[in-house]
């Protein structure tokens, strides 16, 4: 059993004994506190939560869970059902609420279950304000209303709709030239929410030839559902096998984009934001941001259009924050996750669906010659498998002792920029683990790299 209370939310396994994973227990206790702070914080004059969920199995328990306590603090719940994590970010602006939480492991496999926390402004709570959450939930610092207090209930079903409306009216997302183009799309949606919503976004694009893989939200993954390209041979078969124009991956909570090249080979999750900044940027010069784990590539299209690139602590609250201060037009992260501040300061798949399928359609270029025309590296990621009592910040300490003498961004983790390469290693937000990503010319360089670091970190541990 797992537990992880970090800046992604309170993450964990369904089952067990409460405080070692994500028990009924435990799930009361959070969202009380997250309600506590809320109440403390906002800026707001109702007490309104909007509340959304992916498909996965535990969902409907946890959000009867979560709605029930929200409503013993005496908090009014918009319950929007099946929603992706995106959408759920607009709702909350959109009901002038003074919070949500989203109740999804995102990529995590199907035993996970996770509350995320927003702020009123439909955006993910901060690490300060995150450890507040978490103290007023060690102290069990709350209190639960009398009777004639108690909040309502509201199911509010448009929000997928709405969601779909506003990408659409986008400046920069152009539905005639998709309709004209009579492209046909493949969907893998791993039996969650992306199943419903991201047909219904293809159709409102003016695509009438989809072709659904792993579309029903059943909560049954049929896959692995972090969508990397080890998870994604079917879909790469389903591509190539019908002739597909190109296909589309998206996580349970529809946060992360992965492209599929027609043929059926990957685009690359990297190439998901650099290949949407690039049509972004030729449009709306201005300043791009990723985090210090993405692709050096972005850095060079920014570069390339005359424009000022920054990157991030891992985590999509530090982007969002450093989007902010340098007024970015577009950033994200390099697991496929685009945030586009001209709709909501979030990580987007059906954005990025709506810009790719248009840049295409405008250029008349195929995903093949799109990914051709961009600068050229090869990200490879492993990870450590943390035990009980490792002592992780004197291992990251001493790996950066060792190569002191490189340029060292300690911000998030260590990470090393050599000349013609980098490689960045942290504690995962999500799971028990040391992610290891490293970047070089070439697919053989960058897995050297990272696993030479790997045997480092191996031999201190």
């Amino acid at each position: 059993m797992s537990l992880i209370k970090s800046i992604s939310g309170i993450r964990g396994t369904i089952g067990g004994r409460p405080g070692e994973g994500l028990s009924p227990l435990d799930v009361v206790k959070f969202t009380a506190a997250y309600a506590t702070f809320i109440a403390k914080t906002t800026t707001k004059a109702n007490r309104t939560i909007v509340v959304g969920r992916d498909a996965r199995l535990s969902g409907p328990m946890v959000l009867d869970l979560v709605i029930g306590t929200l409503t013993g603090m005496g908090f009014d719940v918009i319950n929007i059902g099946l929603a992706s994590t995106p959408t759920t970010e607009i709702a909350v602006t959109g009901e002038d609420a003074c919070g949500g939480l989203i109740l999804t492991a995102s990529h995590n496999p199907l035993q996970w279950n996770a509350l995320k926390l927003l702020n009123e402004h439909g955006e993910f709570l901060n690490d300060a304000e995150g450890k507040e959450v978490l103290r007023i939930a060690d102290a069990e610092d709350f209190n639960f209303c009398e009777v004639t207090e108690l909040g309502h209930v509201y199911t509010n079903d448009t929000y997928n709709r709405r969601h779909i409306e506003q990408v659409l009216a986008l400046d920069l997302v152009d539905r005639d030239a998709i309709a004209a183009a009579n492209f046909r799309v493949a969907v893998d949606a791993v039996n969650s929410v992306g199943g419903v919503v991201i047909p219904q976004l293809l159709r409102a694009l003016g695509v009438k030839d989809i072709v659904t893989l792993n579309c029903e939200p059943t909560g049954h993954f049929a896959h692995t559902p972090e969508p990397i390209p080890e998870n994604l041979g079917d879909i790469m078969e389903v591509v190539k096998d019908s002739g597909a124009d190109v296909g589309f991956v998206v996580d349970p909570d529809v946060d992360r984009l992965a492209i599929v090249k027609e043929g059926g080979e990957m685009f690359g999750e990297e190439y998901t934001l650099v290949s949407i900044a690039d049509y972004v940027l030729s449009h709306t010069p201005g300043a791009t941001v990723s985090n210090l784990s993405s692709s050096r590539a972005l850095r060079d299209v920014t570069n390339a259009h005359g424009c000022t690139y920054t990157a991030a602590a891992v985590g999509e609250v530090n982007v969002t924050t450093e989007m902010k201060r340098t007024g970015a037009v577009i950033g994200g992260e390099g697991n496929g996750g685009v945030i586009y501040p001209a709709i909501h300061y979030g990580r987007d798949a059906l954005v990025g669906v709506a810009l790719f399928l248009t840049m295409m359609a405008k250029s008349g270029r195929k995903p093949s010659e799109i990914r051709a025309a961009l600068p050229a590296y090869s990200i490879y990621k492993t990870k450590v498998q943390l035990t009980e009592g490792l002592d992780v910040d004197g291992i990251l300490a001493q790996v950066k002792a060792k190569f002191a003498d490189e340029k060292i961004t300690d911000i998030d983790g260590v990470k090393i920029d050599f000349a013609d390469k980098w490689v960045h290693l942290r504690r995962s937000n999500t799971e028990p683990i040391i992610r290891i990503y490293s970047e070089a010319a070439t697919p053989e360089a960058a897995q050297a790299l990272a696993e030479q670091i790997k045997s480092i970190i191996e031999s201190l541990a």
